[in-house]
């Protein structure tokens, strides 16, 4: 096994081990209303969505972190089975290992071999060259294509890149090339306004904020070189707070916000905050690393229920009212947001025609 299969397998094993943090996600600071009065029937809930020309079940990205060496074909499989049983979107690993070798691409290409009609999202690095951007689409039949931007993590990393001058100007290059929509995907720090400002003026607006909170990359990072510290773990943006600043430049973008979102509960707080879905991926990767498949498509299924639940609780019918009812932004977040010129009152005055 080659050196970038061997840290295939260890960011995988490291994440299933790596504690969560140090910095909070934010969502404890927000508080939604409830409607004792409630207007619909738990069958009549819709809380399906409609993505990149597809219809899923409800509004969730397996964010996987797999495929790229010997053996990930294996849980790639697994996890494109749950993305079709269950009707939701399935990311893959990063492709770049499966570009450049061509003896890994199958732990790739699986994903659509097991979910052919599903919408499965491409995943390599915002510094890549564009072939091999365009190469990763082909590989998967990509609905969309994710560019993550882990500058932190290269950072934290003994053999990373330390080169980025040419990272907006890459981006642009892809986006020209791509026959599939580009999203922006921050890996576990954070996007703040100003990077959604820049952004969105190439007309770009597709994003996963990807916030501080859940699985640390830095420090997966220090671990695997052995250091004893880097102030990098302590760094980012809490993925709450992100969702916020990230609104607070459009509204008319589409945001995924992912980032240690553990609960439904935390999904009803991204999606009333108004993001579009909700990405997770430790704690599904977890379980499907030590097989039980089985167990996560009930989880998943019991997830479907947990939010027609809260959305009758919310007075929500569907997620378009469900992004338009009261949030309450408290606590650490609120002063965050204002001292960032984001006002929070929009948020508590919503009153969906109450």
């Amino acid at each position: 096994m080659d050196i970038r299969q061997q840290r295939k397998w260890d960011h995988l094993k490291l994440s299933l081990q790596a504690d969560k943090g140090p910095l909070k996600t934010g969502f404890d600071d927000i508080y939604l209303i409830h409607q004792a009065l409630a207007n619909t029937n738990f069958n009549d809930v819709n809380c399906s969505i409609e993505i990149f020309k597809k219809k899923i079940d409800f509004p969730l990205i397996i964010n996987a972190m797999t495929g790229g060496a010997d053996g990930l074909d294996i849980i790639n499989k697994k996890l494109a089975n749950i993305a079709r049983t269950c009707n939701v979107v399935l990311a893959v690993g990063s492709q770049t290992s499966g570009v450049l070798d061509r003896r890994t691409r199958h732990t790739y290409e699986v994903v659509r071999k097991t979910n052919p009609d599903g919408l499965i999202l491409a995943n390599v690095s915002a510094l890549v060259d564009v072939k091999i951007a365009l190469e990763a689409i082909e590989m998967i039949e990509a609905n969309a294509i994710q560019l993550h931007l882990n500058v932190a993590q290269e950072l934290a990393m003994d053999e990373g890149d330390r080169e980025f001058e040419k990272l907006e100007e890459n981006i642009l290059k892809i986006k020209e090339k791509s026959n599939v929509p580009i999203i922006i995907k921050e890996v576990g720090f954070g996007l703040s306004k100003e990077t959604i400002q820049k952004l969105t003026q190439y007309n770009i607006n597709y994003f996963d904020i990807g916030g501080a909170g859940g699985t640390n990359f830095a420090s997966i990072e220090v671990k695997r070189s052995k250091n004893p510290k880097d102030d990098i773990i302590n760094w980012g943006i809490p993925t709450a707070i992100s969702l916020v600043e990230a609104l607070s430049v459009s509204k008319n973008i589409n945001l995924f916000a992912s980032g240690g979102i553990r609960s439904t509960l935390d999904m009803v707080k991204s999606l009333t905050l108004g993001a579009k879905g909700v990405g997770i991926a430790e704690p599904i990767l977890k379980d499907v690393y030590i097989n039980r498949e089985k167990e996560v498509i009930v989880f998943l299924q019991e997830m479907k229920k947990q939010l027609k639940k809260l959305m009758i609780l919310c007075g929500a019918k569907n997620i378009p009212e469900l992004q338009n009812i009261p949030a309450l932004i408290t606590g650490f977040s609120k002063e965050w947001l204002e001292l960032r010129g984001i006002s929070v009152d929009e948020y508590a005055r919503r009153n969906q025609g109450f």
